[in-house]
């Protein structure tokens, strides 16, 4: 049995999660067992039905297994009540999704602020922090910008901006060049390295191998288990 590695951000060990789909069962996840260290880039690979997004799920405390240990930062977190589970998300994790999420009404500013409204934090903090976000993103100019207003890449640096406002212990991006061309696609893995560089550990889902090649190390998914762990000489996107 794998116990809790103290130098590992990530442990899991033979997560499975199934799934019921009429009288059928669906082995969305099967025996899973993988670490990921502290300042990690690590891409997640597999074609659709695979288990990626599943694994996703699982890291982002989105969802429990039916079997199976998970630790983050040493806190075993498998079985957690919800409560608990929305507690670690919003201390712990950062999330980006492949449609930005962003509330349309709402400024650049508004929108990165909100994960802070859930974490208790001042007003005032939420603004300079808010602020902090967007210039890492290099999006302090457009704060006051509405998301009609800015481009697919810039919404994009909005939504990265948002999950790293709370000072996150892992980045988990879901697809999240997949509605952007191919010069923003750069731009945006550009600044995921950029990140990665000042120690942020990133998970990455993508079924496009031009993406995986700026990650350091690559899983592949088929059927639910994970076929391969390769580590690699990461490709510099800007």
């Amino acid at each position: 049995m794998v116990s809790e590695p103290a130098h590992s951000l990530i442990t899991v060990e033979r997560l499975t999660r199934h799934y019921r789909m009429g009288p059928q069962i669906v082995h969305a996840l099967d025996d899973v067992s993988v670490t990921v260290r502290p300042g990690e880039f690590v891409a997640v690979m597999g074609p659709s039905g695979s288990g990626k997004s599943t694994f996703m799920n699982l890291l982002g405390c989105l969802d429990r297994p039916d079997s199976g240990r998970y630790w983050l930062d040493g806190q075993e977190v498998a079985g957690l009540s919800s409560d608990a589970l929305a507690a670690v998300r919003n201390r712990s994790i950062g999330f980006v999704f492949q449609s930005f999420n962003l509330l349309p009404r709402q400024s650049a500013l508004d929108n990165v602020m909100l994960p802070m409204v859930y974490a208790g934090v001042s007003h005032a903090q939420r603004i300079e922090r808010a602020l902090a976000a967007l210039d890492a993103v290099g999006l302090l100019e457009r704060a006051g910008h509405r998301p009609t207003q800015l481009s697919g890449g810039q919404q994009q640096r909005v939504a990265i901006a948002r999950a790293l406002v709370n000072d996150p212990l892992l980045l988990l991006a879901d697809e999240p060049t997949g509605a952007l061309d191919t010069a923003t696609s750069l731009e945006i893995i550009g600044l995921f390295q950029r990140l990665n560089r000042r120690g942020i550990t990133i998970v990455l889902v993508t079924h496009e191998p031009e993406v995986a090649r700026f990650a350091s190390r690559v899983l592949h998914f088929r059927d639910g288990r994970l076929i391969d762990d390769l580590s690699q000489d990461a490709e510099v996107a800007a």
